[in-house]
């Protein structure tokens, strides 16, 4: 191999496990913020991956695991979560290649890293000779800790704090059995945000970017629909296990209807031509409020019925 070749590579390599410890690390120390850095760790690991092929590309999220490892100084729920958001950046990249439709891309990408994750949790339960389950609950618990020191770091009025701190053990009731809705919907949104990033980083680079067509007018499958339903009329069981079920499952349909949302939201950004200040304004609206997020999730929802896009495209 040419010197020149072998120095160029070696840089790539050097440059994409620089950028992904460091993003790595932001979601690791910095509050807040680092849940955003967090969904950008995919994106170096899948750039170079493209670029560098899979034997050499594969070094880069080897490289920022252990260096983290190093970091982080035990194996723990934060190193799962950096070795699921790299190999959602390497399996995307593989799926890329296959020139697949956009829907059979982030399923396939969601069952692999889903997959994966399961068999890391127990790997990590034997290494630790715990049940999933203590080991889960712990992990809630902490998180649920730390959000109160947050909302006791904000200011929050001490009433506030007194009771959700009263309610502490409901929560973290609920959040444990919450957690697989949890993890499949951040999954999507982590696969489905990557993928649209990935778009112009590839093309500007003359990389290979499958042609999904304009995502803005995808629709999310009418069949899903009975699914809400279903989920909606469990809601009226008295059964506490069914009720748990129908709120996953709703929640994990809400993120797929989310995406349905924002199309139609990109949609007429693009037909308004809304200057680029004004949509990242709304679009920060929408992450940071709940009322938005939930108005953009009824859009995707009732779009079945109401064809919003067609509706803008005749006026």
């Amino acid at each position: 191999m040419p010197q020149t070749l072998q120095g160029e590579i070696s840089k790539n390599i050097g440059g994409g496990i620089a950028l992904t410890v460091f993003m790595c690390a932001a979601a690791a120390y910095i509050p807040v913020i680092g849940f955003f850095c967090s969904l950008f760790i995919p994106l170096p690991i899948l750039f170079y991956r493209s670029k560098l092929g899979r034997k050499i590309g594969a070094i880069v999220p080897g490289a920022s695991l252990a260096i983290m490892l190093l970091l982080i100084g035990r194996i723990g729920f934060d190193i799962l979560f950096f070795a699921e958001m790299m190999l959602i950046g390497f399996v995307l990249s593989e799926l890329i290649e296959m020139n697949l439709s956009v829907e059979k891309t982030v399923f396939y990408a969601c069952v692999a890293v889903l997959s994966a994750g399961i068999a890391g949790l127990i790997f990590y339960s034997n290494l630790s000779q715990k049940d999933l389950m203590p080991i889960i609950s712990e992990y809630a618990a902490e998180n649920l800790r730390f959000i109160m020191g947050l909302y006791e770091n904000a200011g929050m009025p001490e009433e506030s704090v007194q009771m959700i701190s009263n309610s502490l053990q409901n929560l973290q009731y609920v959040m444990v059995r919450m957690i697989p809705a949890m993890a499949i919907s951040f999954t999507l949104f982590a696969v489905w945000t990557t993928l649209l990033l990935a778009k112009p980083l590839l093309k500007n680079r003359g990389l290979f970017y499958p042609d999904f067509g304009h995502l803005k007018l995808w629709k999310v499958p009418e069949k899903l629909v009975w699914a809400a339903i279903a989920c909606g009329f469990l809601l009226f069981f008295p059964d506490n296990n069914l009720k748990l079920l129908a709120v996953n499952g709703l929640m994990m349909l809400m993120t797929v209807y989310f995406f349905g949302g924002i199309a139609i939201v990109s949609f007429y950004f693009e037909k308004k031509r809304f200057p680029v200040i004004v949509r990242v304004m709304i679009y920060s609206l929408i992450a940071f409020q709940q009322i938005f997020l939930l108005l953009v999730i009824g859009l995707g929802f009732f779009d079945m019925w109401l064809n919003f896009r067609k509706a803008g495209a005749d006026k």
